[in-house]
């Protein structure tokens, strides 16, 4: 029962950490692609950012991790990296390939992503917790 709270309350914080994240990445995805970047290239230049911003929201205020610090960063940018492909991906199939809008598309990755990254965060990257 405390395991079902403790992983409920991570849940809802990874989701407010990626809210805020995700509200501002996907605001800059469109002013990004509105004045002609290509949707690939917004993705690459915003994602660093969101990775960072993510780590250290995630770190502190999510998992309040507190084990080795470098080895989790090699993890949380490996998930991430990993999110990036996926991303990466969906765009070049639905967006070139079915021709579907980027902005949907774009949209339906983040929640694709979040769950992802979720997941690798909390049985990968951050799985030795503070008690």
């Amino acid at each position: 029962m405390l395991s079902q709270l403790k992983s409920l309350r991570e849940m809802f914080r990874y989701s407010s950490v990626g809210l805020l994240h995700n509200i501002l990445g996907f605001s800059f995805y469109i002013i990004l692609t509105y004045i002609g970047l290509k949707p690939e290239y917004a993705v690459t230049i915003l994602y660093p950012l969101g990775v960072i911003f993510s780590y250290y929201g995630n770190v502190a205020f999510t998992f309040k991790y507190n084990g080795n610090s470098s080895s989790a960063k090699l993890k949380f940018l490996l998930a991430h990296l990993l999110g990036y492909l996926i991303n990466i991906t969906l765009l070049y199939i639905f967006v070139q390939q079915l021709m579907y809008r980027h902005e949907l598309i774009q949209l339906f990755s983040i929640f694709i992503i979040a769950i992802y990254l979720f997941l690798a965060s909390k049985f990968f990257v951050f799985r030795n917790i503070a008690k």
